[in-house]
Protein backbone atom coordinates (compact mmCIF):
# COMPACT_ATOMS: atom_id res chain seq x y z
CA UNK A 1 0.00 0.00 0.00
CA UNK A 2 1.50 3.37 -1.10
CA UNK A 3 1.83 6.40 1.16
CA UNK A 4 -1.64 7.71 0.31
CA UNK A 5 -3.41 4.53 -0.76
CA UNK A 6 -6.26 3.27 1.39
CA UNK A 7 -8.27 0.12 1.62
CA UNK A 8 -11.17 1.12 -0.62
CA UNK A 9 -13.12 -2.12 -0.73
CA UNK A 10 -16.16 -0.18 0.43
CA UNK A 11 -17.45 3.34 -0.01
CA UNK A 12 -18.19 5.89 2.70
CA UNK A 13 -21.75 4.57 2.96
CA UNK A 14 -20.81 0.88 2.84
CA UNK A 15 -22.51 -0.36 6.04
CA UNK A 16 -25.93 -0.28 4.40
CA UNK A 17 -24.97 -2.21 1.27
CA UNK A 18 -24.57 -5.94 0.77
CA UNK A 19 -22.49 -5.93 -2.43
CA UNK A 20 -19.78 -3.67 -3.86
CA UNK A 21 -20.49 -1.17 -6.59
CA UNK A 22 -20.18 -2.47 -10.13
CA UNK A 23 -16.97 -1.42 -11.86
CA UNK A 24 -19.06 -0.05 -14.72
CA UNK A 25 -21.20 2.01 -12.33
CA UNK A 26 -18.09 3.14 -10.46
CA UNK A 27 -16.63 4.63 -13.63
CA UNK A 28 -19.99 6.03 -14.76
CA UNK A 29 -20.61 7.88 -11.50
CA UNK A 30 -17.06 8.96 -10.62
CA UNK A 31 -16.08 12.59 -11.06
CA UNK A 32 -12.59 12.67 -9.56
CA UNK A 33 -10.78 12.95 -12.87
CA UNK A 34 -12.46 16.26 -13.69
CA UNK A 35 -13.46 17.68 -10.30
CA UNK A 36 -9.96 17.36 -8.85
CA UNK A 37 -9.40 20.90 -10.10
CA UNK A 38 -11.51 21.87 -7.07
CA UNK A 39 -8.87 20.48 -4.71
CA UNK A 40 -7.41 23.83 -3.63
CA UNK A 41 -10.77 25.37 -2.80
CA UNK A 42 -11.91 22.12 -1.16
CA UNK A 43 -8.94 22.35 1.21
CA UNK A 44 -9.59 26.03 1.81
CA UNK A 45 -13.24 25.37 2.65
CA UNK A 46 -12.29 22.49 4.93
CA UNK A 47 -9.81 24.66 6.83
CA UNK A 48 -12.47 27.32 7.43
CA UNK A 49 -14.98 24.66 8.50
CA UNK A 50 -12.46 23.11 10.89
CA UNK A 51 -11.60 26.47 12.51
CA UNK A 52 -15.30 27.12 13.03
CA UNK A 53 -15.86 23.64 14.53
CA UNK A 54 -13.08 24.25 17.03
CA UNK A 55 -14.32 27.79 17.86
CA UNK A 56 -17.74 26.28 18.55
CA UNK A 57 -16.13 23.56 20.74
CA UNK A 58 -17.37 20.82 18.42
CA UNK A 59 -13.83 19.53 17.87
CA UNK A 60 -10.75 19.99 20.07
CA UNK A 61 -7.80 22.28 19.53
CA UNK A 62 -5.64 19.18 19.04
CA UNK A 63 -7.99 17.95 16.29
CA UNK A 64 -7.78 21.33 14.59
CA UNK A 65 -3.99 21.29 14.72
CA UNK A 66 -3.92 17.81 13.21
CA UNK A 67 -6.37 18.78 10.48
CA UNK A 68 -4.34 21.89 9.63
CA UNK A 69 -1.15 19.86 9.43
CA UNK A 70 -2.72 17.07 7.39
CA UNK A 71 -4.35 19.40 4.89
CA UNK A 72 -1.08 21.31 4.49
CA UNK A 73 0.68 18.07 3.58
CA UNK A 74 -2.09 17.15 1.14
CA UNK A 75 -1.79 20.58 -0.49
CA UNK A 76 1.95 20.03 -0.87
CA UNK A 77 1.38 16.61 -2.45
CA UNK A 78 -1.18 18.05 -4.89
CA UNK A 79 1.05 20.98 -5.83
CA UNK A 80 3.94 18.59 -6.47
CA UNK A 81 1.77 16.27 -8.58
CA UNK A 82 2.34 13.44 -6.09
CA UNK A 83 -1.19 12.99 -4.79
CA UNK A 84 -2.65 9.61 -5.71
CA UNK A 85 -6.16 10.26 -7.03
CA UNK A 86 -8.26 7.11 -6.70
CA UNK A 87 -11.29 6.22 -8.79
CA UNK A 88 -12.62 4.07 -5.94
CA UNK A 89 -13.00 7.21 -3.85
CA UNK A 90 -15.27 8.74 -6.51
CA UNK A 91 -14.59 12.46 -6.18
CA UNK A 92 -12.16 15.12 -5.02
CA UNK A 93 -13.84 15.43 -1.62
CA UNK A 94 -13.61 11.79 -0.60
CA UNK A 95 -10.07 11.51 -1.95
CA UNK A 96 -8.89 14.37 0.23
CA UNK A 97 -10.85 13.22 3.26
CA UNK A 98 -9.51 9.66 2.97
CA UNK A 99 -5.93 10.87 2.68
CA UNK A 100 -6.44 13.21 5.64
CA UNK A 101 -7.78 10.36 7.76
CA UNK A 102 -4.79 8.24 6.81
CA UNK A 103 -2.45 11.04 7.85
CA UNK A 104 -4.06 12.22 11.11
CA UNK A 105 -6.46 9.44 12.12
CA UNK A 106 -9.69 10.24 13.94
CA UNK A 107 -9.22 13.99 13.63
CA UNK A 108 -9.64 13.55 9.89
CA UNK A 109 -12.89 11.70 10.46
CA UNK A 110 -14.20 14.53 12.64
CA UNK A 111 -13.70 17.14 9.90
CA UNK A 112 -16.94 16.14 8.19
CA UNK A 113 -18.98 16.90 11.32
CA UNK A 114 -21.88 19.21 10.49
CA UNK A 115 -21.50 19.10 6.74
CA UNK A 116 -22.45 16.92 3.78
CA UNK A 117 -20.86 16.52 0.39
CA UNK A 118 -23.97 18.34 -0.86
CA UNK A 119 -23.14 21.65 0.83
CA UNK A 120 -19.41 20.97 0.53
CA UNK A 121 -19.43 20.68 -3.26
CA UNK A 122 -21.76 23.68 -3.62
CA UNK A 123 -19.28 25.70 -1.56
CA UNK A 124 -16.29 24.46 -3.54
CA UNK A 125 -17.84 25.35 -6.89
CA UNK A 126 -18.72 28.84 -5.67
CA UNK A 127 -15.21 29.43 -4.29
CA UNK A 128 -13.62 28.16 -7.50
CA UNK A 129 -15.93 30.16 -9.76
CA UNK A 130 -15.38 33.33 -7.74
CA UNK A 131 -11.64 33.07 -8.38
CA UNK A 132 -12.19 32.39 -12.08
CA UNK A 133 -14.52 35.39 -12.39
CA UNK A 134 -11.81 37.59 -10.91
CA UNK A 135 -9.30 36.30 -13.49
CA UNK A 136 -11.75 36.73 -16.37
CA UNK A 137 -12.50 40.27 -15.22
CA UNK A 138 -8.80 41.09 -15.44
CA UNK A 139 -8.63 39.57 -18.92
CA UNK A 140 -11.64 41.60 -20.03
CA UNK A 141 -9.89 44.74 -18.79
CA UNK A 142 -6.75 43.76 -20.71
CA UNK A 143 -8.73 43.19 -23.91
CA UNK A 144 -10.38 46.59 -23.52
CA UNK A 145 -6.96 48.20 -23.11
CA UNK A 146 -5.80 46.47 -26.29
CA UNK A 147 -8.80 47.75 -28.21
CA UNK A 148 -8.24 51.24 -26.81
CA UNK A 149 -4.66 51.15 -28.04
CA UNK A 150 -5.92 50.31 -31.54
CA UNK A 151 -8.58 53.02 -31.34
CA UNK A 152 -6.10 55.63 -30.17
CA UNK A 153 -3.79 55.00 -33.12
CA UNK A 154 -6.63 55.20 -35.66
CA UNK A 155 -8.90 58.00 -34.50
CA UNK A 156 -8.55 59.80 -37.85
CA UNK A 157 -8.78 56.72 -40.08
CA UNK A 158 -12.03 56.76 -42.06
CA UNK A 159 -13.87 53.56 -42.84
CA UNK A 160 -17.37 52.79 -44.08
CA UNK A 161 -19.89 52.18 -41.36
CA UNK A 162 -22.28 49.42 -42.41
CA UNK A 163 -25.89 48.50 -41.92
CA UNK A 164 -27.08 45.28 -43.54
CA UNK A 165 -23.42 45.00 -44.63
CA UNK A 166 -24.13 47.87 -47.02
CA UNK A 167 -22.10 51.09 -46.86
CA UNK A 168 -24.08 53.47 -44.69
CA UNK A 169 -22.04 56.40 -43.34
CA UNK A 170 -18.35 57.13 -42.80
CA UNK A 171 -17.03 56.43 -39.30
CA UNK A 172 -13.69 56.59 -37.57
CA UNK A 173 -11.99 53.21 -37.24
CA UNK A 174 -11.17 54.22 -33.68
CA UNK A 175 -14.88 54.76 -33.12
CA UNK A 176 -15.59 51.29 -34.48
CA UNK A 177 -13.11 49.75 -32.02
CA UNK A 178 -14.75 51.64 -29.16
CA UNK A 179 -18.02 49.86 -29.91
CA UNK A 180 -16.32 46.63 -28.80
CA UNK A 181 -14.85 48.34 -25.75
CA UNK A 182 -18.42 49.19 -24.76
CA UNK A 183 -19.50 45.56 -25.27
CA UNK A 184 -16.68 44.13 -23.19
CA UNK A 185 -17.19 46.76 -20.47
CA UNK A 186 -20.79 45.56 -20.14
CA UNK A 187 -19.48 42.00 -19.97
CA UNK A 188 -17.27 43.04 -17.06
CA UNK A 189 -20.26 44.63 -15.33
CA UNK A 190 -22.26 41.43 -15.78
CA UNK A 191 -19.47 39.33 -14.29
CA UNK A 192 -19.22 41.69 -11.31
CA UNK A 193 -22.95 41.35 -10.76
CA UNK A 194 -22.86 37.56 -11.09
CA UNK A 195 -19.98 37.43 -8.60
CA UNK A 196 -22.23 38.86 -5.88
CA UNK A 197 -24.60 35.90 -6.17
CA UNK A 198 -21.76 33.40 -6.52
CA UNK A 199 -20.07 34.68 -3.36
CA UNK A 200 -22.62 33.33 -0.87
CA UNK A 201 -21.96 30.39 1.48
CA UNK A 202 -23.95 27.12 1.27
CA UNK A 203 -21.81 25.33 3.90
CA UNK A 204 -23.83 24.53 6.99
CA UNK A 205 -26.90 23.50 5.04
CA UNK A 206 -25.57 19.92 5.37
CA UNK A 207 -27.45 17.38 3.24
CA UNK A 208 -30.61 19.48 2.86
CA UNK A 209 -32.14 20.36 6.23
CA UNK A 210 -29.34 22.08 8.14
CA UNK A 211 -27.73 20.42 11.15
CA UNK A 212 -28.24 20.03 14.88
CA UNK A 213 -24.63 21.06 15.59
CA UNK A 214 -24.21 24.68 16.76
CA UNK A 215 -22.42 25.87 13.64
CA UNK A 216 -21.43 29.49 13.13
CA UNK A 217 -22.02 29.85 9.40
CA UNK A 218 -21.27 33.57 9.40
CA UNK A 219 -17.81 32.86 10.79
CA UNK A 220 -17.08 30.46 7.91
CA UNK A 221 -18.37 33.02 5.41
CA UNK A 222 -16.03 35.65 6.88
CA UNK A 223 -13.06 33.28 6.80
CA UNK A 224 -13.73 32.53 3.14
CA UNK A 225 -14.34 36.15 2.16
CA UNK A 226 -17.97 35.50 1.26
CA UNK A 227 -20.64 38.16 1.45
CA UNK A 228 -23.26 36.16 3.31
CA UNK A 229 -24.81 32.74 3.80
CA UNK A 230 -27.52 30.97 1.83
CA UNK A 231 -30.72 31.44 3.79
CA UNK A 232 -32.57 28.23 2.91
CA UNK A 233 -30.88 24.88 3.36
CA UNK A 234 -32.84 23.15 0.59
CA UNK A 235 -31.98 25.88 -1.89
CA UNK A 236 -28.38 26.08 -0.69
CA UNK A 237 -27.48 22.54 -1.74
CA UNK A 238 -29.56 22.34 -4.92
CA UNK A 239 -29.15 25.82 -6.43
CA UNK A 240 -27.10 26.09 -9.60
CA UNK A 241 -28.55 29.41 -10.75
CA UNK A 242 -25.17 31.01 -10.20
CA UNK A 243 -23.54 28.57 -12.65
CA UNK A 244 -26.27 29.15 -15.24
CA UNK A 245 -26.06 32.92 -14.78
CA UNK A 246 -22.29 32.87 -15.13
CA UNK A 247 -22.48 30.73 -18.26
CA UNK A 248 -25.05 33.12 -19.72
CA UNK A 249 -22.66 36.02 -19.11
CA UNK A 250 -19.83 33.95 -20.61
CA UNK A 251 -21.95 33.17 -23.67
CA UNK A 252 -22.51 36.89 -24.23
CA UNK A 253 -18.75 37.49 -23.95
CA UNK A 254 -18.22 34.84 -26.61
CA UNK A 255 -20.93 36.35 -28.81
CA UNK A 256 -19.06 39.65 -28.66
CA UNK A 257 -15.77 38.01 -29.59
CA UNK A 258 -17.61 36.17 -32.36
CA UNK A 259 -18.93 39.43 -33.81
CA UNK A 260 -15.43 40.90 -33.73
CA UNK A 261 -14.12 37.67 -35.26
CA UNK A 262 -16.57 37.88 -38.13
CA UNK A 263 -15.49 41.43 -38.90
CA UNK A 264 -11.81 40.52 -38.78
CA UNK A 265 -12.44 37.60 -41.14
CA UNK A 266 -14.29 39.83 -43.60
CA UNK A 267 -11.83 42.71 -43.28
CA UNK A 268 -8.85 40.42 -43.85
CA UNK A 269 -10.30 38.97 -47.07
CA UNK A 270 -8.87 40.24 -50.35
CA UNK A 271 -12.26 41.74 -51.26
CA UNK A 272 -11.93 44.14 -48.35
CA UNK A 273 -8.24 44.26 -47.46
CA UNK A 274 -8.91 46.50 -44.45
CA UNK A 275 -6.58 44.78 -42.00
CA UNK A 276 -3.73 42.34 -41.75
CA UNK A 277 -3.51 40.02 -38.77
CA UNK A 278 -0.01 39.26 -37.48
CA UNK A 279 1.35 36.01 -38.88
CA UNK A 280 1.51 34.28 -35.50
CA UNK A 281 -2.30 34.30 -35.37
CA UNK A 282 -2.80 32.86 -38.85
CA UNK A 283 -2.10 29.63 -40.72
CA UNK A 284 -1.47 28.63 -44.32
CA UNK A 285 -2.99 26.11 -46.67
CA UNK A 286 -1.68 22.60 -47.26
CA UNK A 287 -2.28 22.98 -51.00
CA UNK A 288 -2.59 26.70 -51.82
CA UNK A 289 0.69 28.50 -51.05
CA UNK A 290 -0.80 31.98 -51.35
CA UNK A 291 -3.29 31.52 -48.50
CA UNK A 292 -3.12 33.15 -45.08
CA UNK A 293 -6.10 32.02 -43.05
CA UNK A 294 -7.58 33.84 -40.01
CA UNK A 295 -7.79 30.66 -37.94
CA UNK A 296 -7.95 32.34 -34.52
CA UNK A 297 -11.04 34.45 -35.30
CA UNK A 298 -12.65 31.51 -37.10
CA UNK A 299 -12.07 29.18 -34.17
CA UNK A 300 -13.34 31.76 -31.69
CA UNK A 301 -16.47 32.08 -33.79
CA UNK A 302 -16.86 28.30 -33.62
CA UNK A 303 -16.15 28.08 -29.89
CA UNK A 304 -18.98 30.53 -29.28
CA UNK A 305 -21.42 27.78 -30.20
CA UNK A 306 -19.69 25.52 -27.71
CA UNK A 307 -20.23 27.94 -24.82
CA UNK A 308 -23.81 28.70 -25.84
CA UNK A 309 -24.32 24.92 -25.90
CA UNK A 310 -23.03 24.65 -22.34
CA UNK A 311 -25.57 27.28 -21.28
CA UNK A 312 -28.38 25.28 -22.84
CA UNK A 313 -27.02 22.13 -21.22
CA UNK A 314 -27.00 23.64 -17.73
CA UNK A 315 -30.50 25.04 -18.11
CA UNK A 316 -31.75 21.65 -19.28
CA UNK A 317 -29.88 19.94 -16.43
CA UNK A 318 -31.86 21.90 -13.84
CA UNK A 319 -35.28 22.14 -15.45
CA UNK A 320 -36.75 18.88 -14.09
CA UNK A 321 -35.02 18.52 -10.75
CA UNK A 322 -37.13 18.32 -7.59
CA UNK A 323 -35.66 19.65 -4.36
CA UNK A 324 -33.12 19.08 -3.02
CA UNK A 325 -29.80 17.70 -4.30
CA UNK A 326 -29.79 15.13 -7.12
CA UNK A 327 -26.92 13.26 -8.74
CA UNK A 328 -27.77 15.13 -11.97
CA UNK A 329 -25.85 18.04 -10.51
CA UNK A 330 -22.58 16.21 -10.96
CA UNK A 331 -23.05 17.15 -14.62
CA UNK A 332 -22.74 20.86 -13.84
CA UNK A 333 -18.95 20.80 -13.55
CA UNK A 334 -17.65 19.78 -16.96
CA UNK A 335 -19.65 22.39 -18.91
CA UNK A 336 -18.80 25.02 -16.30
CA UNK A 337 -15.11 24.14 -16.33
CA UNK A 338 -14.97 24.09 -20.13
CA UNK A 339 -16.81 27.42 -20.34
CA UNK A 340 -14.26 29.07 -18.07
CA UNK A 341 -11.33 27.53 -19.97
CA UNK A 342 -12.74 28.54 -23.35
CA UNK A 343 -13.51 32.13 -22.38
CA UNK A 344 -10.17 32.55 -20.61
CA UNK A 345 -8.17 31.31 -23.59
CA UNK A 346 -10.22 33.39 -26.03
CA UNK A 347 -9.86 36.63 -24.09
CA UNK A 348 -6.14 36.12 -23.59
CA UNK A 349 -5.43 35.49 -27.26
CA UNK A 350 -7.70 38.31 -28.47
CA UNK A 351 -6.02 40.81 -26.15
CA UNK A 352 -2.69 40.03 -27.79
CA UNK A 353 -4.04 39.62 -31.31
CA UNK A 354 -5.79 42.99 -31.29
CA UNK A 355 -3.33 45.09 -29.34
CA UNK A 356 -0.11 43.20 -29.88
CA UNK A 357 2.52 42.64 -27.24
CA UNK A 358 3.40 45.37 -24.79
CA UNK A 359 6.93 46.69 -25.37
CA UNK A 360 8.31 47.47 -21.88
CA UNK A 361 10.85 49.89 -23.35
CA UNK A 362 8.28 52.10 -25.09
CA UNK A 363 5.13 51.28 -23.14
CA UNK A 364 3.42 50.78 -26.51
CA UNK A 365 1.72 47.71 -27.95
CA UNK A 366 3.24 46.28 -31.10
CA UNK A 367 2.44 43.64 -33.68
CA UNK A 368 -1.32 43.12 -33.39
CA UNK A 369 -3.44 44.04 -36.38
CA UNK A 370 -2.20 46.33 -39.14
CA UNK A 371 -4.77 48.71 -40.61
CA UNK A 372 -4.93 49.61 -44.31
CA UNK A 373 -6.30 53.14 -43.99
CA UNK A 374 -6.33 53.74 -47.74
CA UNK A 375 -8.44 50.67 -48.45
CA UNK A 376 -10.91 51.67 -45.76
CA UNK A 377 -11.30 55.19 -47.12
CA UNK A 378 -11.68 53.99 -50.70
CA UNK A 379 -14.41 51.61 -49.58
CA UNK A 380 -16.25 54.47 -47.89
CA UNK A 381 -16.14 56.45 -51.14
CA UNK A 382 -17.68 53.59 -53.10
CA UNK A 383 -20.92 53.49 -51.18
CA UNK A 384 -22.28 57.06 -51.27
CA UNK A 385 -21.62 57.24 -47.55
CA UNK A 386 -22.29 61.00 -47.36
CA UNK A 387 -25.82 60.84 -48.79
CA UNK A 388 -27.35 61.41 -45.34
CA UNK A 389 -25.09 64.44 -44.91
CA UNK A 390 -26.58 65.94 -48.07
CA UNK A 391 -30.07 65.35 -46.70
CA UNK A 392 -29.08 67.01 -43.41
CA UNK A 393 -27.64 69.92 -45.39
CA UNK A 394 -30.97 70.44 -47.16
CA UNK A 395 -32.86 70.23 -43.86
CA UNK A 396 -30.63 73.00 -42.50
CA UNK A 397 -31.60 75.00 -45.60
CA UNK A 398 -35.28 74.66 -44.67
CA UNK A 399 -36.41 71.56 -46.56
CA UNK A 400 -38.44 68.98 -44.54
CA UNK A 401 -36.41 65.83 -43.96
CA UNK A 402 -38.70 63.51 -45.94
CA UNK A 403 -38.50 65.84 -48.93
CA UNK A 404 -34.74 66.11 -48.50
CA UNK A 405 -34.52 62.30 -48.42
CA UNK A 406 -36.34 62.15 -51.76
CA UNK A 407 -34.13 64.80 -53.35
CA UNK A 408 -30.95 63.01 -52.29
CA UNK A 409 -32.24 59.67 -53.57
CA UNK A 410 -32.54 61.22 -57.05
CA UNK A 411 -29.05 62.68 -56.75
CA UNK A 412 -27.62 59.30 -55.78
CA UNK A 413 -29.43 57.65 -58.68
CA UNK A 414 -27.80 60.11 -61.07
CA UNK A 415 -24.36 59.57 -59.53
CA UNK A 416 -24.76 55.81 -59.84
CA UNK A 417 -25.70 56.17 -63.50
CA UNK A 418 -22.53 58.20 -64.08
CA UNK A 419 -20.42 55.89 -61.86
CA UNK A 420 -19.17 58.80 -59.75
CA UNK A 421 -19.43 59.83 -56.11
CA UNK A 422 -21.90 62.49 -54.96
CA UNK A 423 -18.99 64.81 -54.27
CA UNK A 424 -17.99 64.50 -57.92
CA UNK A 425 -21.27 65.91 -59.23
CA UNK A 426 -20.93 69.52 -60.32
CA UNK A 427 -22.57 72.30 -58.36
CA UNK A 428 -24.96 72.97 -61.23
CA UNK A 429 -25.91 69.29 -61.36
CA UNK A 430 -26.65 69.29 -57.65
CA UNK A 431 -28.62 72.54 -57.90
CA UNK A 432 -30.79 70.90 -60.50
CA UNK A 433 -32.15 68.71 -57.71
CA UNK A 434 -32.74 71.65 -55.36
CA UNK A 435 -31.93 75.33 -55.81
CA UNK A 436 -31.03 75.75 -52.14
CA UNK A 437 -27.77 73.88 -52.70
CA UNK A 438 -24.76 76.20 -52.66
CA UNK A 439 -20.99 75.84 -52.97
CA UNK A 440 -20.61 75.01 -49.27
CA UNK A 441 -22.29 71.66 -49.97
CA UNK A 442 -18.97 70.06 -50.89
CA UNK A 443 -17.69 70.29 -47.32
CA UNK A 444 -20.54 68.12 -46.07
CA UNK A 445 -20.12 65.73 -49.02
CA UNK A 446 -16.50 64.99 -48.09
CA UNK A 447 -15.78 61.99 -45.87
CA UNK A 448 -13.79 64.13 -43.47
CA UNK A 449 -16.53 66.75 -43.27
CA UNK A 450 -19.10 64.07 -42.57
CA UNK A 451 -16.95 62.60 -39.81
CA UNK A 452 -16.26 65.95 -38.15
CA UNK A 453 -19.96 66.86 -38.16
CA UNK A 454 -20.91 63.97 -35.80
CA UNK A 455 -20.22 65.91 -32.61
CA UNK A 456 -22.97 64.52 -30.39
CA UNK A 457 -21.90 62.51 -27.32
CA UNK A 458 -20.95 59.06 -28.54
CA UNK A 459 -20.60 60.26 -32.13
CA UNK A 460 -17.84 59.39 -34.56
CA UNK A 461 -16.20 62.83 -34.79
CA UNK A 462 -12.50 62.42 -33.87
CA UNK A 463 -12.85 64.92 -31.02
CA UNK A 464 -15.66 62.82 -29.55
CA UNK A 465 -13.71 59.59 -30.06
CA UNK A 466 -10.79 61.05 -28.12
CA UNK A 467 -13.13 62.01 -25.28
CA UNK A 468 -14.48 58.46 -25.17
CA UNK A 469 -10.98 56.97 -25.19
CA UNK A 470 -10.03 59.19 -22.24
CA UNK A 471 -13.19 58.16 -20.38
CA UNK A 472 -12.45 54.45 -20.84
CA UNK A 473 -8.79 54.84 -19.90
CA UNK A 474 -9.79 56.58 -16.68
CA UNK A 475 -12.36 53.86 -15.94
CA UNK A 476 -9.88 51.02 -16.50
CA UNK A 477 -6.98 52.63 -14.67
CA UNK A 478 -8.96 54.16 -11.83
Amino acid sequence: MSSNQLDTKAQAWSALFSEPMSELVKRYTASVFFDKRLANVDIRGSLAHAHMLQAQHIISADDLASINSGLAQIQTEIDAGEFNWQLDLEDVHLNIEARLTQLVGDAGKRLHTGRSRNDQVATDIRLWLRGEIDQLSELLAELQRSLLSVAKRHVDVIMPGFTHLQVAQPVSFGHHMLAYVEMFSRDAQRLADVRKRVNVLPLGAAALAGTSYPLNRDMVADLLGMEGVCQNSLDAVSDRDFAIEFTAAAAIIMVHTSRLSEELIVWMSQNFGFVRIADRFTTGSSIMPQKKNPDVPELARGKTGRVVGHLMGLITLMKGQPLAYNKDNQEDKEPLFDTVDTVRDTLRIFAEMMGGQLNPATGQREGGITVNAQAMEQAALRGYATATDLADYLVNKGLPFRDAHEVVAHAVKTAIAQDIDLSELSLSALQAFDARIEADVFECLSLRGSLNARQTTGGTAPSQVLLQIARHEKRLDG
